[in-house]
């Protein structure tokens, strides 16, 4: 099994896609626009407007800026190198500046202008980075 893609569903995408452009360093593809979408090596962060739920049925599936159970997770080569520009972009939605968790990794954990929470990590020990070899 794989994973392919997490999927954001938002009332403003352009506003989102940016957000996440300027934070993590990195262009999104944009298919519609209603659609883009983000590939990394192991999976893609997909983003998609409201209105793209209506190929799904007409019972709600999902309601935009709601989560509060699910955190996204970056592997990133330096995550003291990024800070700068989340802190920016994110103001007082950064939750954590960067900090060395008991598990091995460096964390840097912040809100998307949706309420959802994400975490860019650059594993540090030797035991965390054995674990993403």
């Amino acid at each position: 099994m794989t994973l392919s893609s997490v999927r954001i569903i938002t009332d403003d995408i352009k506003r989102l896609v940016n957000f996440y452009e300027i934070a993590l360093g990195a262009k999104f593809t944009w298919f519609t626009d209603d659609f883009a979408e983000l590939k990394t090596s192991r999976a893609a962060l997909a983003i998609g407007s409201t209105r793209t739920l209506a190929f799904f049925g007409e019972t709600p599936i999902a309601v935009p800026a709601s989560n509060r159970s699910v955190i996204i997770e970056f592997q990133v080569d330096n995550v003291d190198e990024q800070y700068p520009a989340v802190a920016d972009i994110a103001g007082k939605d950064v939750v954590q500046v960067p900090t060395t968790m008991p598990w091995g990794n460096r964390s840097l954990l912040f809100r998307d202008p949706d309420g959802n929470l994400v975490n860019l990590f650059t594993p540090v020990s030797q035991e965390a980075q054995k674990r993403f070899e």
